[in-house]
């Protein structure tokens, strides 16, 4: 771990392999195969000469050459001729040879190009699902950064109903926040102009809050001694406890949270350790926490859940709905431009 979703341009990064889309003869083309070949220079196509092509599917291996990365991991992937003909299959094999190979090679940073999304047709949502998919799979079994390079800002989720539902919530979240401040600009100028109307504004107010909330529950049995400890620990000491009591080992739980696991070393070992929101956030996912647990987690880092952090309201979303997929979170954050959870950050 982790995964990461990123722009950039994949021949700049400073990964020990990138990944190159390749055809067949593995003699350069067009897109990212080409410009990979020119970033590397004409020793690295030498050198494809010397492999004799590649199957689809399959992923051989060369020097990096004039690239920043050490090697280059080149796999053909299908041609889209509409789903029916092994396409998905051909796609899943040529990241998970891809990857094979890394280990082999003792890589500890990978960076892919969304393969067959360009010229090759494969629908760009349905070629991140694979993507997505293999790498996570392979990520849960070994240690490794893998980046996902996307460039420009090309659209995989607005068609899709998850990022419409999300948008929704969204949109939701902020129009009820105007309501309430509507609410209150005419409650305080009724005060000003006319205060017997605005005491019985604040009455009806009040009833329809009491209405609307639930009768509560008789008190359970409370452990003190465990109440006060919670209250005195910090966002280390809360974590690790949460841990506990899911019954998760660390890495179980710092895989699913897509976080390294050198930072969550930091986190154990140092019990006044300040994550990042995200972070936070992250951990709150691989536990499978309630929205009021959630929050109790975000204070004890020195943060609050906030209906003006669009951010904050997505993570609102697929809390509230129990959708625990810290990739499929990533993804929605990712159309959004936002930051993405875990993947390394503090």
């Amino acid at each position: 771990m982790p995964f990461e979703i990123i722009r950039n341009d994949i021949t700049a990064m400073r990964v020990d392999a990138i990944v190159n889309a390749a055809n067949k003869s593995l003699l350069g083309g067009g897109g990212v195969d080409g410009a990979i070949h020119r970033a590397a220079g004409p020793a690295l196509l030498a050198e494809c000469r010397t492999l004799c092509s590649c199957e689809t599917g399959q992923a051989k291996i060369t020097k990096g050459y004039r690239l920043p990365a050490k090697y280059v991991i080149h796999t053909v992937g299908p041609i889209w001729h509409g789903g029916e003909y092994g396409e998905k299959a051909l796609l899943d094999a040529c990241y998970r040879n891809a990857l094979a190979l890394a280990l082999e090679y003792g890589c500890e940073t990978v960076a892919f190009p969304l393969i067959s999304a360009g010229a090759y047709g494969y629908p760009k949502d349905q070629a991140m699902a694979v993507a997505v998919e293999a790498i996570t799979d392979f990520l849960l079994k070994h240690e490794m950064t893998v980046y996902l390079v996307v460039f420009g800002h090309t659209e995989f989720l607005t068609g899709k109903k998850l990022f419409r539902d999300v948008q929704e919530y969204i949109d939701d979240v902020y129009a009820a926040s105007h309501v309430r401040k509507d609410t209150e600009h005419t409650r305080r100028a009724l005060w000003q102009q006319d205060e017997e109307a605005a005491l019985q504004m604040d009455m009806e107010l009040s009833a329809a809050l009491d209405y609307a909330r639930p009768m509560p529950a008789a008190a359970p049995n409370v452990d003190w001694d465990q109440l006060l400890k919670q209250t005195d620990e910090g966002f280390s000491q809360a974590l690790l406890r949460l841990i506990d009591e899911r019954g998760l080992t660390d890495a179980q739980c710092y895989k699913r949270a897509n976080v390294d696991r050198k930072l969550f070393s930091k986190i154990r070992s140092n019990p006044a350790y300040r994550p990042s929101k995200p972070t936070v956030f992250a951990f709150a996912v691989a536990l499978e926490l309630s929205l009021d647990e959630t929050r109790e987690l975000l204070r004890k880092a020195g943060f609050a859940l906030s209906h003006s952090s669009k951010f904050d309201i997505i993570l609102e979303y697929f809390l509230k709905n129990r959708r625990f997929n810290v990739f499929e979170i990533n993804e929605v954050l990712f159309e959004f431009d936002l930051p993405l959870l875990g993947s390394g950050m503090a």
